[in-house]
């Protein structure tokens, strides 16, 4: 398949850029990896009229501190460099340990984490991990900039909260805390396919050791990355142990409506959302005994 005929514009400046946009709003693309737009511009299921590549804008990828406890990641950083960087191990465990089943080293060779966050594949890892830790998106337009909260983000499938101008500047995320534990699992039916059903989360505990705060999030468990708030709060102030953490996992299969395929049935993927809810959470509250 070839992709319908397009304008073609390499921006120089985020200035070009911007103004491009907001020029012709719904009917430009920017194109960072191409690793999702491409494909569907092949298939026609996406047909700009304007392409604006944002790949010279090299100022816009990379990993920076904001403060003492949190980081922000440009949208043009690709995959690639946040698994190479040692940082990412240390100060972005949840992260780090979804990057090996996100998609092929090739694409994640190409494919830009503000890409894959503004595609908003609610199949794909990295939106669920954003919900889970309360992650803030900046977005900017010629008319100025606002940070958007990640449970306010993402609107439906591949469907998000960016205004026909916008364009996502970063992403800003919490480091790891002390006595603080996360896990990201997924089952797939080959190495490198989207999830049948993700879980991503985040456990924090007191002095006490309690939980303090629990968030749990899932990709491909509806049309959007979900957050199963009632589960995590069904876990603060208490000690995490197997009651509580069945307790939580009866919350998430009752807070998802995925919509089945041929591969999974909704009800094989609720099954899913369960056992890797307990999987997952039981490992991530032994991390974090781990650094009590």
């Amino acid at each position: 398949m070839k992709p319908a005929p397009f304008r073609y514009i390499a921006a120089r400046t985020l200035e070009q850029a911007l103004a491009l946009k907001a020029d012709h709003g719904d009917e430009a693309r920017f194109l960072a990896g191409g690793q999702s737009l491409v494909p569907t511009m092949n298939f026609r299921l996406t047909q700009p009229a304007v392409l604006i590549d944002i790949n010279p804008l090299t100022q816009f990828a990379g990993v920076q501190n904001c403060g003492p406890d949190g980081l922000r990641i440009g949208a043009l950083t690709r995959y690639r460099q946040l698994e190479h960087d040692p940082q990412t191990a240390q100060r972005l465990p949840l992260i780090h340990e979804a990057l090996p089943h996100i998609a092929h080293p090739q694409i994640r060779n190409r494919g830009t984490i503000g890409g894959n966050l503004a595609h908003a594949d609610p199949a794909s890892e990295m939106p669920a991990i954003v919900l889970a830790l309360a992650g803030k998106l900046r977005a900017q337009s010629a008319r100025g900039e606002r940070w958007i909260d990640a449970a306010d983000f993402f609107a439906g499938a591949l469907s998000t909260a960016l205004e026909p101008d916008e364009m996502l500047m970063e992403v800003e995320l919490p480091i790891a805390q002390p006595r603080s534990g996360a896990c990201f699992m997924e089952v797939a039916r080959r190495r490198g396919d989207f999830a049948l059903i993700g879980v991503a989360c985040t456990v924090r505990l007191d002095d006490n050791g309690r939980c303090a705060e629990a968030r749990i999030a899932l990709c491909n468990a509806g049309d959007m990355p979900v957050l199963a708030v009632d589960a995590g709060h069904s876990l603060v102030g208490h000690p995490i142990g197997d009651p509580e953490i069945d307790a939580a996992a009866d919350l998430v299969q009752g807070a998802i409506d995925p919509g089945g395929s041929i591969h999974a049935s909704k009800e094989f993927q609720r099954h899913l959302a369960g056992v890797l809810t307990k999987r997952a959470l039981a490992q991530a509250n032994e991390r974090a005994r781990r650094d009590h």
